[in-house]
């Protein structure tokens, strides 16, 4: 399997504080991948890392085979787009794509320009002038026009109202598809994930919980509920992600290598809003008793 992201015991501290810690993961080509986590789990550094807008404090990283911003070569390959979708104000539409021309070896002009006005963007309105969802498309096209091998976003669509969020992972779909690119999408919305990718990696406390095939990752965990217990040694084959209790009844997200069957509790299909939630919920929990034990 081809890797697009390989991570080794990866770690970025700022001052005193790691915002990323022994983060390994691998991430594999010709997916559009889902990076999912709460809150200070390290997506945005390990993205940034990716790019090589920071430098590692420990351990290793490579992006498509090679060391990340490290020569012209390899910044031509990566597109990204950050959370704030930056472009400048002062800039019209067509500035933007000649600047674009300019600092991209790799960059295609007609289809930035045929974009554009497909999207309806005018080329002489200033940057500034354009709505959330217009800044954003206008980002997603200087990232696409790039060419590059892997396109990287963080967070691009948080900020827009429910429509443009829905015309900007459109976009996305149609040119992951169209132009054959490996995607690496962070987001706190586990519903755009479930709409623009196929593959799902869930970041806690800078470690990864799971990873896989979004499809398959759903069809092999189950909810189970019946009446109240511990959920003990599971059988050979099945492991308890997450475990919810009430007086009378218990309710276990569990990962089965087969098919599952329990006469006496009722086993179900989950969403995967339901496995990413019992994931965050495992790693929460992990994170919670491993303070406790340096605090005692």
């Amino acid at each position: 399997m081809t890797s697009v992201l390989r991570a080794q015991a990866l770690g970025k501290k700022y001052g005193g504080r790691w915002a990323l810690r022994e983060c390994t993961i691998d991430i594999p080509a010709g997916h559009v991948v889902g990076l999912v986590g709460p809150n200070g789990a390290g997506k945005s550094t390990l993205l940034k890392l990716a790019c090589g807008r920071l430098e590692p404090t420990a351990g290793g990283i490579t992006v498509l085979g090679g060391r990340p911003g490290g020569t012209s070569a390899q910044l031509a390959k990566v597109g990204f787009v950050a959370q704030d979708t930056p472009v400048y104000a002062n800039l019209t539409v067509a500035e933007h794509l000649r600047l674009g021309a300019r600092l991209n070896p790799r960059w295609d002009d007609g289809m930035a320009r045929e974009r554009i006005a497909r999207l309806g963007l005018v080329p002489a309105h200033r940057a500034g002038r354009l709505s959330g969802g217009q800044r954003a498309q206008l980002a997603l096209t200087l990232g696409l026009a790039k060419r590059p091998d892997l396109l990287i976003l963080d967070e691009p669509a948080a900020a827009l109202d429910p429509l443009a969020r829905h015309e900007f992972l459109r976009g996305l779909t149609e040119a992951a598809a169209e132009h054959g690119l490996s995607v690496v999408f962070s987001s706190h919305l586990v519903s755009d994930v479930e709409r623009v990718c196929d593959y799902l990696v869930v970041l806690v406390d800078s470690r990864v919980q799971i990873a896989g095939s979004t499809d398959r990752l759903v069809a092999a965990h189950h909810r189970i509920t019946g009446p109240r217990r511990d959920p003990g040694d599971p059988p050979a084959g099945q492991y308890v992600v997450s475990a919810r209790h009430t007086d009378r009844r218990s309710t276990f997200v569990v990962r089965a290598d087969a098919p599952m069957s329990d006469p006496d509790r009722t086993v179900s299909r989950i969403t995967l809003e339901d496995l990413v939630l019992a994931y965050l919920d495992r790693g929460a929990a992990e994170h919670r008793r491993a303070a406790q034990e340096v605090r005692g």
